[in-house]
């Protein structure tokens, strides 16, 4: 390739068309993808009218689903275990604070005997997570 001005020298520019392109379709795939990616526990919550939970802090949330089954974040435990891997995690945490998210289908026995074991874990702090209220 030569340029026009009479110098027989290169031309040495990139196209870079080809290199959007694929930056397009990446970003489309991307784009996609990522809402299918969201995972956690399926909970029903209670209603509230309480405000929102400010995201200053990555949380430590137990959660238990309809079936009663516990989970510390992701990460499912048992019942008897909970205690012991509350210690483990809120070792290393200044802040010993838990949230608890329980579907509203959970029995009142079951939601107090996790609140239970997360206070004698040595939790100072305790927050109950809702949906808020919705106006008609």
């Amino acid at each position: 390739m030569t340029s026009g001005n009479g110098n027989n020298g290169l031309l040495s520019e990139i196209n870079i068309t080809p290199f959007v392109d694929v930056m397009l379709v990446l970003l489309i795939i991307f784009m996609v993808t990522a809402p299918m990616m969201v995972q956690g526990v399926n909970v029903i919550l209670p209603e509230s009218s309480s405000g929102p939970l400010s995201s200053e802090d990555n949380h430590l949330v137990v959660s238990i689903d309809k079936d009663g089954k516990i989970y510390i974040n992701d990460l499912n435990v048992t019942s008897d275990f909970l205690g012991e891997k509350l210690n483990k995690i809120l070792e290393n945490r200044t802040g010993k604070e838990v949230f608890l998210r329980a579907d509203k289908r959970v029995s009142y026995g079951v939601v107090v005997r996790v609140m239970s074991e997360i206070k004698e874990a040595g939790v100072e702090k305790l927050g109950m997570l809702t949906e808020p209220i919705e106006k008609r």
